[in-house]
């Protein structure tokens, strides 16, 4: 039954003759594609990046992944932060940054073991609840302003919607 009415609608959808944009649409269509030609690379598709920026790009947001599971998987209490302690204390090749960087990093973590023991596990599911209903809440009022300011207002000028 379903296939009949599928190859139904296909032959009356190939029958019907088809229809040439309005003159409008074209010309903002066109303008639309030469105004996003112009943009500068970093507004364009990452695609369209130069190779040496998508590298950057690419190994800035590896390192700070890395650096985020260093600081706070189940692997940060003892062997990565005990070698990387021991390499920034001792190793004679060691940086001034580095060195920095590691201490605000153990610090942080410090104060993130400090913030867990001290608030209860209830207020924290508590808050997470809160937020995905406030999320929600922004995702839907976002939605309804769409369709009121946007869709509303530009369907009222075409006469073809």
């Amino acid at each position: 039954m379903s296939d009949r009415l599928e190859s139904a609608v296909d032959r009356a959808l190939r029958a019907a003759p088809l229809r040439r944009a309005p003159a409008s649409l074209e010309e903002r269509v066109l303008r639309e594609i030469g105004r996003r030609a112009q943009l500068p690379w970093w507004r364009q598709s990452f695609s369209r990046w130069p190779r040496l920026a998508r590298a950057g790009f690419t190994v800035t947001c590896g390192s700070i992944v890395a650096a985020v599971l260093a600081a706070t998987g189940p692997w940060a209490q003892g062997g990565v932060w005990a070698a990387a302690g021991a390499w920034s204390a001792g190793s004679a090749l060691s940086l001034p940054w580095a060195r920095s960087v590691l201490t605000l990093v153990d610090a942080a973590r410090e104060f993130e073991a400090a913030l867990v023991r001290a608030v209860p596990p209830d207020w924290l599911y508590g808050a997470m609840a809160a937020g995905a209903v406030l999320y929600a809440a922004l995702f839907g009022l976002g939605a309804a302003a769409y369709r009121t300011l946007y869709l509303d207002s530009h369907s009222a000028g075409d006469p073809q919607s």
